[in-house]
């Protein structure tokens, strides 16, 4: 396209400010914008902003007047004290991994910058003996898992395969593409670890005009973890633009899809139980949850909204709702959100259809950038415009079997937020919770384990348990890491 045209293509859609310095620009700076403005949809852009205007103002008139009920029994099911559940789904989930029938979904775009590191934040070392990052036990989590499930199976080593997808932000790609170089794929086949990257729009002012980050540069932002779905559509590669993330779940006969967030220590990537409930299910969608500590909790829960299920943020539940409790005594408002989800990839192509009926939530931020009028930098003191971006629990309106598996908070979430030394989901938080999981897995194998000492078991000994049966009897007097059973010995 033309400059004269791209120019008239913006104006028309109430843009052409974009192209206040154009004149001024050299070539190379006008090729940059100009690659950057073809690029971006922005009659697009604009139906996404006034799409999240009216749907704020009409969620903020409707606000008290939704029809909120907790999860219907037959959606909701729950490992919390029924074993034998477990193992039948734990089975079944085996079972479809060692068929091939298993993607995992990982949403890595965030920074470590609250925790004061401007590194992807699955290369954060969260202070264990063994001094792994959250990429390297997620990776050999999936590594034992595949020997677990062929084992089951009766199949070869090395014969069943989890394809990894790894969604990044644009901030992120580099560092964590070079990071699992330098580190080996953590001894996953390269082959079997896509990455991707997460879509970005436009920062805008209240009402709606992009900005400009430089005189030459759109400013942008990642359009939130709900960006997911829309950048499994998108090419893998600038080299071959049918390759994308769905077309590879296809090419791979992949029917079942876990999805998590990086920044949980304890996450079991392709958790077998969760999957085969949601195969016995006939989930087409379905979310992990974890019991609310208590009921004023500040953690979103999913329940009802009026026909269809969605994620409710604890200011719309009134402290009646919160305090309310089932028949058998427990919170009804109780199933906290964890961004922990099951698809199936039937589920994720048919994302596309109804894509535009999602409302973009918008983000109010200081946004520093370039006016128009006068070319001065800006650096607002106060919120001067925002950042749209979409929640990848946007979906489950949408879907036609959705539910809902719960499971303990102790075995599967300890999410890392905060700085070191907070207190709460810090790095010294993740670290104890992996550590007490692990004291957990040897004392139900039947071994003792001394007040005050510390075992490191490595994921690629156990994926959540099992293969400890030679530990029973045995109490272990020293802290340490094993990367093998064997090597527990040198700790009793």
């Amino acid at each position: 396209m033309s400059a004269d045209n791209l120019r008239k293509r913006y104006e028309t859609a109430g843009q052409g400010h974009l192209f206040a310095f154009w004149d001024d620009l050299s070539e190379s700076e006008r090729g940059a914008l100009r690659a950057q403005l073809e690029a971006l949809d922005i009659e697009r852009v604009n139906r996404i902003y006034n799409k999240a205007v009216s749907s704020e103002k009409e969620i903020a008139e409707n606000s008290g007047k939704d029809i909120i009920e907790p999860l219907p029994e037959d959606a909701a099911g729950s490992v919390i004290g029924l074993p034998e559940k477990e193992r039948e789904w734990r089975q079944t989930g085996l079972e479809a991994i060692a068929r091939g029938q298993v993607g995992v979904l990982l949403m890595a775009g965030g920074q470590g910058t609250r925790l004061g590191s401007s590194a992807p934040k699955g290369c954060y070392d969260i202070g264990l003996p063994s001094h792994k990052t959250l990429f390297q036990y997620q990776a050999e989590r999936i590594a034992r898992l595949q020997q677990v499930a062929a084992e089951t199976a009766g199949k070869p080593a090395g014969s069943v395969v989890i394809p990894w997808y790894v969604m990044t932000s644009g901030p992120t790609r580099h560092e964590t593409e070079a990071f699992f170089k330098k580190q080996n794929y953590f001894g996953l086949d390269p082959a079997n670890v896509i990455f991707f990257e997460q879509g970005t729009l436009p920062c805008l002012t209240m009402d709606g005009k992009v900005l400009l980050e430089t005189r030459s540069r759109v400013a942008v932002a990642p359009d939130g973890n709900g960006g997911l779905y829309a950048a499994l559509r998108q090419p893998l590669s600038p080299s071959d633009k049918s390759r994308t993330v769905l077309s590879d779940l296809e090419r791979r006969n992949i029917r079942y899809v876990h999805s998590y967030c990086v920044d949980n220590c304890l996450v079991r990537i392709a958790d077998p139980v969760f999957l085969g409930y949601c195969i016995q299910k006939q989930a087409d969608c379905a979310a992990k949850v974890v019991p609310k500590a208590h009921p004023k909790e500040s953690v979103g829960v999913i329940a009802r909204r009026g026909d269809k299920f969605s994620v409710v943020e604890y200011s719309e539940i009134t402290p009646e709702q919160a305090e309310r409790r089932d028949a058998a005594g427990g919170l009804a408002f109780r199933a906290g959100n964890i961004a922990n989800h099951f698809y199936t990839t039937d589920f994720l192509r048919s994302v596309a259809a109804f894509e535009d009926e999602l409302a973009f939530h918008i983000a109010r931020k200081k946004i520093a950038h370039v006016d128009t009028a006068t070319g001065a930098a800006v650096k607002p003191a106060t919120p001067n415009g925002m950042k749209l971006e979409m929640f990848v629990f946007d979906v489950f309106p949408f879907t036609k079997h959705f539910a809902v598996l719960e499971v303990a908070r102790a075995d599967e979430f300890s999410p890392l937020k905060n700085a070191p030394g907070t207190g709460s989901d810090d790095p010294d938080t993740s670290r104890r919770d992996l550590l007490a999981q692990h004291r957990r897995y040897l004392e139900a194998a039947g071994a003792k384990v001394l007040e005050g000492v510390e075992i490191e078991l490595s994921p690629l000994v156990t994926y959540a348990g099992e293969g400890l049966e030679s530990v029973k009897g045995k109490t272990f007097s020293r802290s340490g890491y094993v990367e093998s059973v064997e090597e527990l010995d040198a700790l009793v």
